[in-house]
């Protein structure tokens, strides 16, 4: 079994509907406690991490541009967006901290009395003292998903890979909830996932990494261990590169 880590700095993406568990919404106390261990689990390793939420589980901007007959300015639901992944951000650091895990909160939309605004170099020393950094605001800016902000961030801070947390097991073909054949990708091309349009990350997104040469790493959360598996280099998911 291998037990030195093949990264040595990681951007972690977690959706916000990651933190919801069984819930309809909100955040399940029990699997934010889950995440909040791997990431120990992982911090001991002393691999440098950071993470990137998403506030998908208490309001999608995009989603919520033009329901319940609001037609609301994408603009505006897009901000609402960005301050939910800032409560999702402030709970997970709750936990972590009281794991004994040092963590910072860096904000995108400046909030002075609960998080730091971000400052790329401040990010770095943050991670080269070993706090664990949480992204949240997205990149500060509507139209731009949290997928992008962790593209974006993961090259402004160095990282080596993005482990994208999902719900499934890699990326497959077709929706391997509803198809039942639908064939799984160990390894997959950024220009593939373009091409055959695969729910990996947005376009934007993936092609940041494609420009940078930029790993990512898609795998199951729901597995406990998993992120540690990734990180000593276990061939579990689909690798994007």
């Amino acid at each position: 079994m291998k037990t030195k880590p093949v990264y040595k700095r990681i951007v972690l993406k977690l959706s916000g509907e990651a933190l919801q568990g069984k819930k309809p919404h909100g955040i399940e106390s029990a699997v934010l406690v889950s995440i909040a261990a791997q990431i120990k689990e992982i911090r001991d390793l002393n691999v440098d991490v950071a993470i990137v939420l998403g506030g998908g589980n208490i309001l999608r901007g995009q989603a919520n541009s033009n329901s319940q007959g609001l037609d609301m300015d994408r603009s505006v639901a897009d901000y609402m967006g960005m301050l939910a992944t800032v409560i999702n951000g402030l709970a997970l650091q709750n936990v972590l901290e009281k794991m004994q895990v040092a963590t910072r909160v860096m904000t995108a939309i400046e909030m002075q009395r609960i998080a730091e605004p971000y400052i790329r170099r401040r990010a770095i020393r943050h991670l080269e003292k070993g706090r664990v950094v949480i992204f949240v605001a997205g990149t500060g800016n509507p139209y731009f998903t949290t997928d992008t902000a962790a593209a974006l961030r993961a090259m402004e801070i160095h990282a080596d890979a993005i482990l994208k947390a999902t719900r499934v097991d890699g990326v497959y073909s077709a929706d391997p909830f509803k198809v039942r054949d639908a064939k799984k990708f160990a390894k997959l091309k950024y220009i593939d996932v373009l091409k055959k349009g695969l729910k990996v990350m947005d376009a934007t997104a993936v092609s940041l990494c494609m420009d940078n040469k930029l790993p990512i790493v898609i795998f199951n959360l729901k597995e406990a261990g998993n992120i540690k598996k990734v990180i000593l280099g276990e061939r579990i998911g689909t690798v994007v590169n």
